[in-house]
């Protein structure tokens, strides 16, 4: 990790960094809410990468699933992730493309799935993926998922994922809906929130 860190050009944690990575790695639940650009991406994917390296979690295969709002955040997401967790096979699922090739990559046993919450629901209802060892999930930039209508798909996610898991949201804001989400589904979390705070729409 420390070799493609350097090879990234990162040199010193940014403070969302700082302030989360720490409690993630202990196996924390975990609320960041910073505006975009301040490294929250890396934030969420140092500790995911290094506790799928610990190895695997305790061997028993467990995954990390990363949600994003967008197709265009999930593929940045799902690049760092193999350029930062090389070794880890990571698969991308978003909509605009066919589903044979992420049918294939979901089958293939991936360390890391980067998801949009509606693509990744075609593949619940069509039963090419299971999130049953999914260990870690993510939710990247969740204010903007209930901002573009996505609660349904992200409550049709949560409905199949293990209790027994680890989980870190990250944010530009903490509106009330999203205070509601993180008080029904994380457990304990540490709350870390980093600079001025974006009013919710």
């Amino acid at each position: 990790m420390e070799a493609a860190l350097t090879a990234a050009g990162y040199q010193a944690p940014t403070p969302i960094q700082a302030g989360t990575i720490r409690a993630a790695l202990a196996g924390r639940d975990v609320i960041g809410t910073a505006q975009t650009g301040t490294g929250k991406t890396a934030a969420f994917l140092i500790p995911v990468i290094e506790r799928l390296r610990a190895p695997r979690l305790a061997g028993d295969h467990g995954i990390a699933l990363v949600l994003a709002p967008t197709r265009e955040l999930a593929e940045q997401t799902h690049q760092w992730a193999r350029r930062l967790g090389s070794g880890l096979r990571a698969s991308l699922v978003v909509g605009g493309v066919a589903y044979g090739p992420q049918r294939a990559t979901l089958q293939s046993r991936p360390a890391i799935i980067v998801a949009t919450p509606g693509r990744l629901v075609d593949h619940i209802e069509r039963g090419t993926v299971s999130l049953r060892d999914v260990r870690i999930l993510v939710l990247d930039e969740a204010d903007r998922m209930l901002d573009m209508g996505f609660k349904p798909q992200l409550d049709r996610v949560l409905r199949v994922l293990p209790t027994a898991r680890q989980t870190l949201l990250f944010s530009a804001t903490l509106a009330s809906d999203l205070g509601a989400l993180a008080r029904m589904h994380l457990r304990d979390p540490i709350h870390v929130a980093v600079g001025p705070q974006a009013v919710p729409p």
